[in-house]
């Protein structure tokens, strides 16, 4: 699962990113992925500017973009350090795209999955109490687009984080709405681990079907409900594939 998908869905700006930002994009890859321990230092300017073949400035700009996002420490007289990652800006965009590639942590998933049931079943149940004629069209929407998609495995949970998505917007808080990067990245993340046949996507449809039918009735206990199972079962099922 490409990390394109989650920019995709956060409808990033299309542009060609810049000398600083491509190697920016590698080193913080290469971070969350682990080949560079918290504490560890990584290469000097010199040594990274000719594995990129780059400028020395345009490796300089790199670190300043990730020391923006907490994963380096610059420290003069001793090098540029990994931080720990409890130090990492967790919600920024880039740093949960870049664990989509990286090598599921179970740590890291139980965590995005602890946010989700704390905010997705309440988002169900206000969506239900809230929700307007267009964001029960935008969730019927997904739904039938996930029907259509679940010969596929990429296509299918690009619906499937548009239906959430949709869900979040007809709960009308601004601050789930801000939350949809970690639905984004738990669910692109997870894919890789439980949707490994596209055959179980038909169950999947169906409940999430119910959790729409509950939303469309005004039902926010049933919503509410249904959505709590549905994050429980998913989780189940993640750590199944963990333990096997």
């Amino acid at each position: 699962m490409s990390e394109l998908v989650y920019y995709d869905l956060k409808r990033a700006t299309k542009m060609t990113p810049s000398l600083s930002v491509q190697v920016a994009r590698e080193l913080g890859r290469r971070i969350v992925a682990g080949s560079f321990e918290p504490g560890a230092l990584i290469d000097d300017e010199n040594a990274l500017a000719e594995r990129f073949q780059v400028s020395r400035v345009v490796v300089r700009d790199a670190v300043k973009i990730l020391v923006g996002k907490g994963l380096l420490d610059v420290r003069r007289g001793i090098g540029t350090k990994v931080r720990p990652r409890n130090e990492w800006i967790l919600l920024d965009d880039d740093v949960l795209a870049w664990h989509i590639t990286a090598t599921p942590r179970l740590e890291f998933i139980n965590q995005l999955m602890d946010v989700r049931l704390a905010f997705e079943p309440k988002a169900a149940r206000w969506a239900a109490e809230r929700a307007k004629d267009e964001d029960i069209k935008e969730i019927e929407d997904a739904i039938v687009r996930m029907e259509e998609e679940k010969g596929s495995l990429e296509k299918f949970i690009v619906a499937d984080a548009l239906f959430h998505k949709a869900m979040l917007r007809a709960a009308h808080n601004e601050f789930l709405t801000a939350m949809e990067g970690v639905i984004y990245s738990a669910l692109l993340v997870s894919v890789r681990i439980t949707n490994q046949d596209p055959r179980n996507n038909s169950d999947s449809v169906a409940f999430h079907r119910e959790v729409y039918e509950a939303v469309k009735a005004g039902d926010g206990d049933q919503a509410e409900f249904l959505t709590e199972k549905l994050l429980n079962d998913a989780i189940r099922r993640l750590k199944e594939n963990f333990d096997g």
